[in-house]
């Protein structure tokens, strides 16, 4: 991959529209109206390119690549879809196609264009005008197009002679940055409420971003001393953005004249810590200008935040008798321009509406069965944000959430308002969200005392429930569908991941990844062998890195959850249930109240406060089910009092389902491959026998990839009273079909040389049980020879060669010369005549044998062949077996760059000269 990236300016189009004439084709019906021709009117102000091979990896190496450009740019709220329409166009120019994909990113004041072209030359430049061909949406390719015109606000398909280039733009939400106002006086108890004393760090940074004065303030929220922070870039700390809403990068904010908003910053121990930010352009006495940055706590934003007021064309118009929109008077205005700012603003709202003690907002799942809290003042919103409730959660009037209710004491109806249990609310009222008849949502305002509300404070609650309801769901469905796309670009990355592995190990790794802490705190897996095996504890993973092996032993106390196939997430209650008894027997031990004094306790990696209260949440169960059989359970984790969304156990159910399959992929291969290992070892000959007055070596590589054995083959083996048997053969072809003729002609060599037969006699044999295979015989090349050493220091061979390459002598004076002749191979002809030659190898002299691997080694159109061998062999003199095996493999590795495509033996063989004092 070839990446360029040129950061500003407006640098010159790579393909001029003048040089050369292009044709466009634009979508009838529907999609046409999401096409234009290119915009030359944008000012470009980045672009970044890249190129792919057509290679399957080249697709997420693109998506990788968009990702980060527009991460880099500050525009994450569109990254989602432009993975996803990425992905899709790489695949058909890279997979489908076949050719090589350029993706190039611009970036403009109206948003994102994204290009990607591939070199299609043999298809026809079609007619103008002509109608695209959408594709069916059940086939594996052609999905690029309907994407397009799915997702992006404006796309199109651009033809040349040379280039097929299909480009999409992606508009960024149009989103207000802070304003000034000035509000009214307030009587003090409408102020904002601080609950403690109130910090505001000062933070100023120069023109270049780097943070130049720290107040002890800062040092106070975030940790870190003055010293630590000056001269690093604010960058470095900021975690951006934080929350919805900010639309510009935070070096971008800090070069405009004013800014507010949410962010995060990254403390001293690591985590985040949400703040609202202003920010002020100033400039020193030098006229050097610099950013002063004021920072509180996110939820003690009222210090900074810029007061609403109604603009006073508002106010006018109010007095001429025209009506103010209702919506408007209760949320205020502007309204918050995202999904968790406007429920808490409607929450707040509410409370002071009705001057309750506390105020929630529940809307409904999909399937419109369950509640779930999303936002609420008043109550401890950590331990009920997302947390679930029936809709229907009593009997009567007063138990449904799809009409408007009043208690007047919740004491005397036990359960009525789940939500409010164990709180100390008494009395509460509670209305319906409601949209064209359907239920969306459920609005409730409680207080501590009793009787607090009437049927008129319901109805005028009803009132402002109406007037929101319809924002509210429609900033819910917007939530929803971000939702949705960004789960398509988690699946198709993870999905890439699971299938690019088929080691189970980590295949398991790869499953806690993906899921902590984008979907979860911490998970652990748990794998079945088989039916009649007890789920096993395999893999743990948690954000903090710390807390593994707590969260590990404490898991290891709990018996395992069932291996049910249900499909869906059921809740574990087992892992919470021990964490809390955990922590209160710690509690009680580290107070002295049992076990002895505190100072005798022994601190372990079992079950702490911290290791509680990580798996002290909600945790759920999802089965992996893979070819109708459990292979495991995936367990997901919140920490105290936390609870999952339902979008995110959905998400996880379709984890669940990929990481199942690819999960038991790797177990199958995993035991394919052990099979085929043990079955090829057991083809190999055993450890080579010690000859006295002989050194024997043998370098054996076989072809491809997990394979030990292949066609060529070798052994060494004792015969009677002092000789020994050796061959080296190689079979026809490579793998498992030439192994199984291998493992036949080695036994047999054995057997026949040990029943005292000659060379040719055993050869002979070996040949007539070849043909006898059929159409499974393949036909071989066999060095075969008998070796017994001598008194005078010397050995004597009897060689037979059918067919093989000759054997080469090496003498002491250098000299390499053929220590036998060539005879038909084995495994063709019936009839064979095989005669045997006699070697005599003096001390210091070395027989080398080799396959045909060796000499038929290739580099383009140069081969090492028979002379290269032997020029290479000349330089062993002096050396051992092994030295000169060794150095013959490693001539043979070099002669080519590319690994070696055919199995390779070599056997050398040498009888040790006189010693020298």
């Amino acid at each position: 991959m070839t990446t360029g990236l040129i950061p500003g300016g407006q640098p010159p189009d790579p393909r001029p529209t003048d040089s050369l004439p292009q044709q466009r084709r634009e979508p009838d019906g529907h999609a046409a109206q999401h096409v234009e021709n290119r915009s030359r009117s944008s000012v470009i102000t980045a672009r970044a390119a890249a190129s792919f091979e057509p290679v399957g990896r080249s697709v997420a190496s693109a998506r990788s690549f968009v990702r980060d450009t527009l991460q880099g740019w500050g525009f994450a709220d569109i990254v989602d879809d432009a993975v996803v329409l990425t992905s899709e166009l790489v695949t058909n120019a890279v997979v489908h196609a076949g050719t090589s994909a350029d993706v190039l990113c611009l970036r403009s004041d109206e948003g994102v264009r994204i290009e990607v072209a591939d070199r299609y030359p043999e298809r026809e430049i079609p007619l103008q005008g002509a109608a695209i061909n959408m594709g069916n949406p059940d086939r594996e390719g052609g999905r690029g197009l309907q994407l397009c015109a799915a997702l992006a606000g404006r796309w199109g398909v651009e033809y040349t002679p040379t280039h097929k280039t299909v480009w999409f733009r992606l508009d960024l939400p149009a989103r207000t940055v802070g304003t000034r106002a000035a509000g009214p006086a307030l009587p003090a108890d409408l102020l904002p409420l601080a609950d403690s004393r109130v910090r505001v760090a000062v933070v100023q940074v120069d023109r270049t971003g780097h943070i130049s004065a720290w107040n002890d303030d800062a040092e106070e929220l975030f940790g870190y001393p003055a010293e630590q922070v000056t001269g690093k870039p604010l960058t470095d700390l900021a975690a951006w953005p934080h929350t919805p809403g900010t639309s510009t990068g935070i070096a971008e904010a800090l070069q405009l004249s004013r800014w507010e908003g949410s962010y995060g910053i990254r403390d001293a121990a690591g985590r985040v810590a949400p703040v609202y930010a202003s920010h002020l352009r100033v400039r020193d006495t030098g006229g050097e200008p610099s950013t002063v940055c004021l920072l509180v706590r996110d939820h003690e934003r009222a210090v900074l935040q810029t007061p609403l007021r109604v603009p006073a064309s508002d106010t006018s118009s109010g007095s001429e008798g025209q009506s103010t929109d209702p919506f408007e008077v209760f949320i205020g205005s502007p309204a918050p321009d995202d999904l968790d700012g406007l429920l808490q603003r409607t929450v707040e709202r509410a409370r002071d509406m009705l001057d309750g003690d506390s105020a929630f907002l529940l809307l409904a799942t999909d399937d419109e069965t369950e509640l779930e809290v999303r936002a609420s003042t008043g109550l401890p919103s950590a331990r009920q944000r997302f947390a679930r409730v029936p809709v229907e959660a009593g009997t009567g009037r007063y138990g449904s959430a799809r009409m408007p209710a009043v208690h007047d004491d919740l004491t005397a109806v036990s359960g009525a308002v789940p939500l409010l249990n164990g709180t100390g609310m008494r009395s509460v009222v509670t209305v319906p969200l409601k949209v064209e008849g359907r239920l969306t949502g459920s609005l409730g305002v409680a207080a501590e005392a009793p009787g607090r509300y009437s049927n008129e404070e319901a109805l005028r609650l009803q009132f402002a429930a109406d007037r929101i309801a319809l924002a509210v769901e429609s900033a819910r469905l917007g939530e929803l569908e971000r939702l949705r796309r960004g789960s398509l670009s988690f699946l198709v990355e993870a999905s890439d991941l699971l299938a690019g592995t088929l080691d189970r190990d980590q295949t398991l790794a790869l499953m806690a990844q993906m899921t902590v802490p984008t979907l979860a705190t911490w998970c652990a897996v748990y794998t079945i062998a088989d039916q009649a095996s007890e789920p096993y504890l395999s893999y743990v993973l948690h954000e903090d890195e710390e807390l593994i092996d707590g969260i590990k032993s404490l898991l290891s106390k709990v018996p395992p959850p069932d291996p049910v196939p249900t499909p869906g997430a059921r809740v574990w209650t087992a892992p919470a249930e021990v964490a809390h008894q955990a922590a209160l027997r710690t509690s009680m031990r580290s107070l002295g109240l049992s076990g002895g004094p505190s100072h005798q306790i022994t601190p372990g990696i079992g079950p702490t406060l911290a290791t509680a209260s990580a798996v002290g949440g909600e945790t759920v169960v999802l089965p992996l089910v893979a070819r109708n059989r459990v292979i495991g359970m995936l367990t997901l984790g919140k920490p105290t009092d936390e609870h999952f969304r339902q979008e995110i156990l959905e998400l996880a159910e379709d984890l669940s389902r990929r990481a199942a399959l690819a999960l038991d992929n790797a177990r199958l291969y995993s035991e394919r491959t052990a099979i085929s290992q043990s079955l090829q070892r057991s083809l190999l000959p055993p450890e080579l026998p010690t000859i006295e007055g002989v050194e024997v070596e043998v370098i054996y590589r076989a072809a491809g990839e997990g394979n030990e054995v292949g066609g060529d083959f070798y052994d060494v083996f004792p015969i009677r009273d002092g000789a020994y048997g050796f061959a080296i053969g190689d079979v026809c072809g490579t793998g498992p079909n030439a192994a199984a003729v291998t493992g036949l002609a080695r036994h047999a060599l054995r057997l026949l040389a040990r029943e005292g037969l000659s060379g040719p006699t055993v050869l002979e044999r070996l040949n007539s049980a070849i043909l006898d295979e059929g159409a499974r015989s393949r036909f071989l090349t066999l060095l075969y020879g008998e070796m017994r050493p001598q008194e005078d220091g010397s050995a004597e061979l009897k060689v037979v060669c059918a067919g093989h390459p000759l054997p080469l002598r090496l003498r002491q004076d250098g000299t390499v010369e053929p220590a036998a002749e060539p005879q038909p191979l084995l495994g063709v002809i019936e009839d064979l005549e095989l005669y045997e030659q006699t070697v005599t190898l003096d001390p210091g002299d070395v027989l080398l044998c080799v396959t045909d691997g060796v000499t038929e080694r290739r580099e383009g159109t140069r081969m090492l062949g028979d002379d290269g061998l032997a020029d290479v062999l000349t330089t062993c003199t002096g050396l051992t077996a092994g030295a000169v095996a060794a150095r013959i493999m490693r001539a043979v590795e070099r002669f080519a760059s590319d690994a070696p495509s055919d199995d390779m033996a070599i056997l050398a063989m040498r009888v040790p000269g006189p010693h020298k004092d």
